[in-house]
């Protein structure tokens, strides 16, 4: 006995339509997850610099300014090429300093304004990144103080 294989024309391409709506939902999950996962990235890199150029700030003077936006933005006080987060800039960083001094005083870094570009394939957009502060308490970083080195010479000289 021989059986014939009968075929059904009215289903014929219904595989190819079922996989394309099972990768379009799967592919778009995927770089949901991937495109949060960075965006949690650039959230912990921005905390981070804020972090590092309070701590950078804190024992440099007010006068240092530049270089402490250059330590948040580059990492290091010369500046740089390419940022460490992309499209962060100086301008995007803000140096405040209250009642500084050695020993006291405190000194605040601020990141503001930062754009987080999705890389998403099918709509190119972007969200408003909070703003990260950092303040830390002024040190003196073994500093010694002015009226510290007169007495110093002035012992000396006895």
């Amino acid at each position: 006995m021989k059986r014939s294989k009968v075929k059904n024309w009215t289903e014929r391409g219904s595989t190819l339509v079922e996989f394309a709506i099972g990768a379009t939902v799967f592919l778009t999950v995927m770089f949901t997850v991937l495109e949060f996962g960075r965006a949690l990235w650039v959230h912990n890199a921005l905390a981070d610099a804020a972090r590092r150029g309070a701590r950078y700030a804190v024992v440099h003077s007010a006068a240092d300014t530049a270089a402490v936006k250059n330590v948040v933005v580059y990492g290091n006080a010369a500046g740089g090429a390419k940022p460490l987060v992309n499209n962060l800039t100086t301008a995007n960083v803000n140096v405040s300093y209250s009642g500084f001094g050695l020993s006291g005083g405190t000194a605040t870094v601020t990141i503001t304004n930062y754009q987080f570009q999705f890389v998403i394939p099918v709509a190119n957009t972007s969200i408003q990144m909070p703003s990260y502060r950092t303040t830390l308490t002024g040190e003196s970083a073994g500093l010694i103080p002015g009226n510290l080195s007169n007495l110093t010479r002035q012992r000396s000289s006895c």
